[in-house]
């Protein structure tokens, strides 16, 4: 389904033709009017279909985003940036704005990864992912490594897979930002008038999954009458956590390649957490106990060491 100059070909509605993307729009917003959805199967299909075509407008709006950003348009009607423009003009969010940028920007290093968004394989989301990968890896960036884990996951889990990609090509880099995560961590404890203690803060992964580690299983609920919610039950937990004084216990998986620091390895896992740098293994296993297992290509545990 090629693109040219804001044209598309929607090859399995409109088999030869090709429509620009109001006329596309209009055409299926009439078709819904005019369709009447009896079963549940043909709401799932119409909502397929409509997913997948909202994607391709995003991708449409991601082009003309990245060319507006290249010319000084936004300048002369007063804007900051491209970005601040757009959270103005077309209604959109700060984060949504700079995303189509991004995208529009990268498109020419993954094209195959747009015709996959146009075949329906993936989604704009997964592109997101792709665009945000290339930004940061640059050079290092490889499409044909990425694209096929974004065919087979959802766009949450290829971005976490996405993260072991970045790891394995730039290992530092990945580090630094790792770094820069712990060195932005806070805390802040305030009273509210009432005499509440207000709780407000940002953790970097290890110390995140330390605490949501500690919690869970205190946040649980307590039976079928626990009506709580979650954030109520994670308040309890932190009290009773800070009134019992229990040391969490992490539990990280890693490679042989990466606690050595080689170049290639993929990073580290622990629950709650994303992946984790080699250094930041490193500097875990000096406070904890190291065992050896050895697994199988279908995973399953073939010797254990201590």
């Amino acid at each position: 389904m090629p693109v040219m100059g804001g044209k598309f070909t929607w090859a399995p509605k409109f088999p030869g033709k090709s429509l620009d993307c109001q006329t596309f729009v209009w055409y299926h917003h009439f078709m819904i009017l005019a369709e009447r959805l009896c079963t549940d199967d043909q709401v799932a299909r119409e909502l397929i279909e409509t997913e997948h075509l909202i994607g391709i407008l995003q991708l449409k709006a991601s082009r003309l985003a990245a060319e507006l950003s290249a010319t000084r348009h936004w300048d002369s009607e007063g804007y900051n940036s491209a970005g601040d423009w757009m959270r103005f003009k077309c209604q959109v969010t700060n984060t949504v704005a700079w995303d189509r940028i991004r995208v529009g920007e990268e498109l020419h290093r993954m094209p195959e990864s747009e015709q996959a968004v146009y075949d329906g394989e993936i989604g704009y989301a997964h592109l997101k992912v792709m665009a945000r990968t290339a930004e940061s890896v640059g050079k290092a960036f490889d499409e044909s490594k990425l694209l096929p884990l974004a065919r087979e996951a959802s766009p949450g889990k290829f971005y976490y897979k996405s993260l072991h990609f970045r790891h394995a090509v730039d290992a530092k880099a990945y580090c630094d930002e790792q770094t820069e995560l712990v060195e932005d961590r806070r805390l802040s404890l305030s009273t509210a008038e009432d005499g509440c203690l207000l709780v407000s803060g940002v953790l970097d992964p290890v110390g995140g999954a330390a605490v949501r580690t500690a919690l869970e299983p205190l946040a649980g609920k307590s039976g079928a009458g626990d009506d709580r919610e979650l954030e109520r039950r994670y308040a309890d937990a932190l009290v009773e956590l800070a009134c019992g004084g229990r040391p969490a216990n992490l539990h990280v998986t890693a490679t042989v390649e990466t606690l050595k620091g080689m170049v290639g390895a993929a990073g580290g896992e622990m629950e709650f957490s994303l992946p984790l740098s080699s250094s930041t293994i490193e500097r875990m296993a000096c406070d904890c106990s190291v065992s050896r297992v050895l697994l199988s290509e279908e995973s399953v545990v073939i010797d254990m060491g201590r």
